[in-house]
């Protein structure tokens, strides 16, 4: 089984940072994507940003130039920076990994709530 643990949510002003981060752990031999979603209340859940193996990136458009997410293949952990934080950015994070073996599979984080306050 594989776990993923989130950390870094919290309450902070508007154009604010924070750092979210998410380890990997379990039964892994390889993670393909990992990445970050969001939910806000009354909303479905949105793709924030992922980040593959090689280390290519993607983003929401929502969140391009403000966002960055980053990864340590070592560490099977992944980062995401966000600054210049906007009301709109309050919502519950997850962490989602794509893992392998026995093929790949879709793992997810408990949540992690950012609160922007105007």
């Amino acid at each position: 089984q594989v776990q993923l643990v989130e950390s870094g949510g919290g309450l902070v002003q508007t154009g604010g940072s924070l750092r979210l981060s998410c380890a990997a752990s379990g039964r892994i031999v390889s993670i393909s994507v990992m990445g970050w979603y969001r939910q806000a209340p009354g909303k479905q859940r949105e793709a924030v940003a992922a980040v593959s193996s090689g280390g290519s990136t993607n983003y929401a458009d929502s969140v391009k130039g403000r966002f960055t997410i980053s990864r340590d293949n070592t560490k099977n952990t992944v980062y995401l920076q966000m600054n210049s934080l906007k009301p709109e950015d309050t919502a519950v994070y997850y962490c989602h990994a794509r893992v392998a073996p026995p093929w790949y599979d879709d793992y997810w984080g408990q949540g992690t709530q950012v609160t922007v306050a105007s």
